[in-house]
């Protein structure tokens, strides 16, 4: 009997995609899915958002699950093993190569718009900040993970680099610092810590509790929620409420209500696949890095500046949560793969073979996550 001729590898390929996006957990893709489509419509809306109360508000309450959860969402899917040739080749790959193509476009985008031709590296534009971050983090896991109390030490790094002016903008270094106690909680949970909470009947009402909390909070006092608390890429302020001396107790409040919320959050996340809203939040890192690149254009001609009335301000959100939903879709995702997954075969030595890293908990039996694996 002759030999079956072998499959073309591109239909191998594509079997294999099919296979990986049939076995991923769909509990981090729908958490993704909403981190991304809040990050999206705060972002369109930004230039409108300190004269519209409603819109103001709705950024305080959600603060929390759009950046705190796409940095704890990429911790559950970070490695803490050895820093080998193959993941340092995954970190060039999916982090750094993208932040450089990314950075190059919007310097492209915004001279076309008029401004000066600018090329960042110390400091990265809008949304790429995260990957510079993201980069730094990957590095210092392993260490971090070698520490008797992570949490704790981490935590106390990030109350007091506000007292370091050198802390800043530059190479994200305050943001990486900061948040850095959130992402190691985030690998904690890849591994299968607090279980409990997500799979007891008790955290149900409390979780509903937090996300309720956080939109009183939102609701009537989102006026004295500064935007510097929140950001944490400046050094604290002698301006603040608590005064200089106490200004970490802010950053501590800020943190502890942030880890909070995104574990409620997650609580409350269906487990189970949702017709369209899965697919789409496995698209999340190609959103994080598509939108600001087509919000900065129609935002730079004015015309999200013209939106007035509570009807255009709908209008507005529901343009955003269509634009989160295209760039998420498969097609463009393949579309821009050379650029969110770009090949570095012709910067890299030819891998050597050798064991592989341990898989988290989290991604066992299921497809490797995009890099940050929402945002």
């Amino acid at each position: 009997m002759d030999k079956p001729l072998p499959r073309p590898a591109t239909t191998v390929s594509a079997d294999r995609s099919r296979t990986a996006e049939r076995d991923r957990n769909p509990w981090w893709d729908n958490a993704r899915f909403l981190s991304a489509t809040l990050i999206v419509v705060l972002h369109t809306c930004g230039s409108i958002m300190a004269r519209e109360d409603a819109l103001h508000s709705f950024h305080i309450a959600s603060w929390a699950f759009r950046v705190p959860a796409f940095v704890m969402l990429a911790g559950v899917f970070s490695n803490a093993g050895p820093l080998g040739p193959r993941p340092l080749r995954t970190l060039l790959q999916s982090i750094v190569l993208p932040a450089l193509a990314f950075s190059l476009l919007f310097s492209l985008e915004t001279y076309w718009l008029g401004a000066e031709f600018r090329v960042h590296v110390v400091e990265l534009p809008w949304t790429l900040w995260f990957l510079m971050s993201l980069f730094f983090w990957r590095l210092l896991l392993p260490l971090v993970v070698q520490l008797r109390h992570p949490l704790l030490v981490t935590t106390c790094v990030s109350l007091a680099v506000g007292y370091v002016d050198e802390f800043g903008m530059a190479f994200s270094a305050s943001r990486t610092l900061v948040y850095l106690p959130l992402f190691y909680l985030g690998w904690r949970i890849g591994q299968g810590y607090l279980n409990t909470w997500f799979t007891s009947r008790w955290s149900l009402p409390v979780a509903v509790a937090g996300i309720l909390a956080s939109c009183v909070v939102g609701w009537l006092w989102h006026r004295d929620v500064k935007g510097n608390w929140l950001s944490m890429r400046h050094p604290y302020a002698v301006a603040d409420p608590l005064s200089l001396e106490w200004a970490w107790l802010i950053r501590l409040v800020v943190l502890a209500s942030a880890a909070a919320l995104v574990l409620c959050l997650l609580r409350l996340m269906p487990r189970r696949r949702l017709p369209l809203i899965s697919t789409l939040g496995a698209g999340g890192f190609t959103i994080y890095l598509l939108h600001p690149l087509v919000i900065l254009p129609v935002r730079e001609q004015g015309w999200i500046s013209r939106v007035d009335t509570a009807v255009e301000i709908v209008g507005l959100v529901l343009c955003a949560i269509l634009l989160t939903m295209v760039l998420g879709s498969p097609p463009v995702r393949r579309l821009v793969r050379p650029l969110t997954r770009p090949s570095a075969g012709w910067l890299l030595a030819p891998a050597a073979t050798g064991p592989q890293q341990p898989t988290p908990v989290a991604a066992q039996g299921a497809a490797a996550p995009e890099p940050v694996r929402t945002p």
